[in-house]
């Protein structure tokens, strides 16, 4: 029968605080880095990405990390019409580090959390009917309400034919088994978690853990006879994770060793830290489970799931979309180190990024040396810039309001004359009637060779939002002397290096120095088309690229290039380089036959001559306003009939 969803994960949700420096104790972490976490919210998460339809079940606090898990998930596609907000109750948080690869200080600020005051109340009986399958991780049983509240979920299961999943997710501090700043001990003896645990196995379809996990829900540290005792209870599927070693899965009888099951080898990795590991490995598990595959399948998604994610930094963000891991099973044998496969670590980067921009319309107004120039032809005070910046910026927003271009308009803008700008615009989330496009640029004007303005790459990327897309400009030719096309290669290349690192999209602006030979078609040198053919060469992918206008013939060599070095380009943006309308309407139509130009980003014939105007006293900023816009929505509309 058909279903709305793939899988319901119910259990642990919260927030992940990561320390940054790798090797420090946690006393001595600097920064952090914010991801989603909680083995539940891995899980529906990392089954998102693998194209699963994946609901979360659970509870987060009505604060700014619970709105941050909710929008994480909905990003990823999963469901989140079932997620409660608590308004008494605090989202969890769980701070941690990685001294080195089994080595990981953790603290859970579990007090009275959101997720953990899951009541059997919240549990939608026809929601739970609505799945293929229903996934808890062991957490939620150590509680007594939480308890009560998954055994009523999977009731729910059993009684509508839901499959039932169990990871045992043991964690000996949340059953109160060590003191509450060792979350990092994996395993404690008890009886008690023991006999809990036994008591709700036999509700189960599938049950996952590792040897350790199943030396609790078994009660012997001897894991075949773990195993043994654990078949006592239940009939479920049995699949006892190995880390290098791979899984063992065993359908019915247990043998005399692990290797008597259904055994797939694991995949040999450098291991960054192993957390996250494990929610990694029940997302590919359950990819080939509730879609029928053979267990040799599913644990091969299983498999490379986690070891991709034990090669990354973070649990949630290190998943793996089904996209990059079926590349990766396809060429398994031609990846022996896939943490530093490059093609892989592409499609990590692409397939994870946030909705696309079908159509851009781009206000362009990151000029400074162009603006400075103006004030002093003006005779006034540069300090004045910023203060019509922001009039420009107003008048952007009254075009996107009167044209209904809400998701589909953007800026380019500097922090030297418009940080209030940027912030102004950057902090919408998903919230697509204000979110806007924001370009940042990082180039020192005019420099050629190329030189960034404001110093390393990296040290800037740090402090800059996520959403604000880094726009180089570089002044290149093909033709260029060998020593100067290298000295430009290099900071490209390391601009790109730190996007990829820092999450940031990338925006590449070429523009051929006015000296040299431009496109011939009889010649048959396309110099842009050239350019971009070098970049992709030495590794570089731009998510955006920036082009002036091109003939006919060089759309298509662009079209046919970005569609075999990187199907998952977001596009190109025309530039104007100052030219009048009619010239671009001309430009504009041509490019309009190109499949991978999406819009324009144009600046100086929108604010040029009024600005000059301003400066000069002949328009008050009403009169300035107006003209922009005036000019702003000439070329919306002339891109939008061609």
């Amino acid at each position: 029968m058909s279903k709305a969803l793939d899988v319901i994960c119910l259990g642990r949700v919260a927030v992940d605080l990561y320390g940054e420096q790798v090797g420090s104790r946690l006393e001595d972490m600097r920064t952090f880095a914010k991801y989603l976490g909680g083995s539940s919210g891995n899980v529906a998460h990392g089954t998102a990405r693998q194209g699963l339809k994946s609901g979360m079940l659970a509870r987060v606090g009505d604060e700014h990390m619970g709105r941050f898990v909710c929008e994480e998930l909905a990003r990823a596609g999963v469901d989140t019409s079932h997620i409660i907000t608590d308004k008494e109750r605090l989202t969890a948080l769980v701070v941690l580090g990685i001294k080195d690869s089994e080595t990981f200080p953790l603290i859970f600020y579990r007090d009275n959390c959101a997720d953990q005051a899951i009541v059997p109340e919240d549990i939608s009986e026809d929601y739970i009917a609505s799945a293929k399958c229903l996934a808890i991780t062991g957490t939620h049983l150590s509680n007594p309400k939480s308890r009560e509240a998954v055994i009523t979920a999977l009731n729910y299961a059993r009684k509508h034919g839901v499959r039932t999943a169990l990871d045992v997710d043991y964690r000996p501090v949340l059953w109160g088994l060590t003191s509450l700043g060792d979350g990092e001990t994996r395993y404690i003896e008890s009886a008690s978690v023991t006999q809990s645990l036994q008591e709700v196995l036999g509700l189960f379809d599938l049950i996952v853990g590792t040897e350790e996990e199943f030396h609790i829900a078994g009660g012997s540290e001897d894991s075949v006879a773990a195993l043994r005792n654990v078949r006592e209870f239940t009939n479920a599927t049995l699949v006892c994770k190995r880390g290098p070693l791979g899984c063992s899965v065993f359908e019915q009888d247990i043998g005399d060793s692990l290797d008597d099951g259904i055994t797939i080898r694991g995949v040999r990795v450098d291991v960054l830290n192993v957390l996250g590991a494990g929610d990694a490995f029940m997302s590919g598990l359950l990819r080939g489970y509730v879609n029928d595959e053979p267990w040799e399948q599913s644990c091969r998604y299983a498999n490379a799931c986690g070891a991709l994610v034990v090669s990354r930094h973070g649990c949630s963000p290190a998943m793996p979309t089904r996209e990059e891991l079926d590349y990766y099973l396809a060429n398994e044998h031609q990846i022996p180190r896939p943490d530093k496969d490059t093609m892989l670590n592409h499609l990590h980067r692409v397939t994870t990024r946030e909705r696309g921009w079908p159509e851009l319309c781009v206000l362009a107004f990151d000029h400074r040396a162009q603006f400075v120039e103006m004030a002093r032809e003006a005779d006034i005070d540069v300090a004045h810039i910023p203060y019509l910046k922001k009039l420009i910026w107003q008048a952007t927003q009254n075009v996107v309001e009167e044209k209904g271009l809400q998701g589909k308009a953007g800026i380019l803008c500097d922090s030297t004359f418009g940080m209030d700008i940027l912030n102004d615009a950057t902090g919408f989330g998903d919230n697509v009637t204000k979110r806007c496009w924001v370009g940042r640029p990082i180039e020192l004007p005019g420099s050629r060779p190329l030189q960034l303005e404001h110093g390393n790459i990296g040290t800037q990327l740090a402090s800059w939002p996520k959403e604000q897309v880094v726009k180089c400009l570089v002044f290149y030719h093909p033709d260029d002397a060998a020593k100067l096309k290298a000295r430009q290669e290099s900071l490209l290349k390391e601009v790109y290096e730190a996007c990829c690192a820092s999450g940031n999209e990338l925006l590449v602006e070429v523009i051929l120095p006015k000296s040299m030979p431009h496109s011939n078609v009889e010649s048959g040198q396309f110099y842009y088309l050239h350019t971009m053919q070098r970049l992709y060469d030495l590794g570089i992918k731009p998510d955006w690229w920036k082009l002036p206008p091109l003939m006919q013939e060089e759309w298509q060599g662009v079209d046919a290039l970005i569609d075999g070095q990187d199907t998952h380009c977001r596009g190109v943006l025309l530039l104007g380089l100052d030219a009048p309308v009619d010239a671009l309407a001309n430009g504009f139509s041509i490019a309009k036959q190109s499949k991978h130009v999406k819009g324009f980003a144009i600046g100086r014939t929108i604010f040029g001559e009024p600005s000059k105007q301003w400066m000069q006293g002949k328009l008050d900023d009403a009169k300035f306003m107006q003209a922009v816009k005036t000019n702003f929505i000439t070329l919306i509309d002339l891109w939008r009939s061609n």
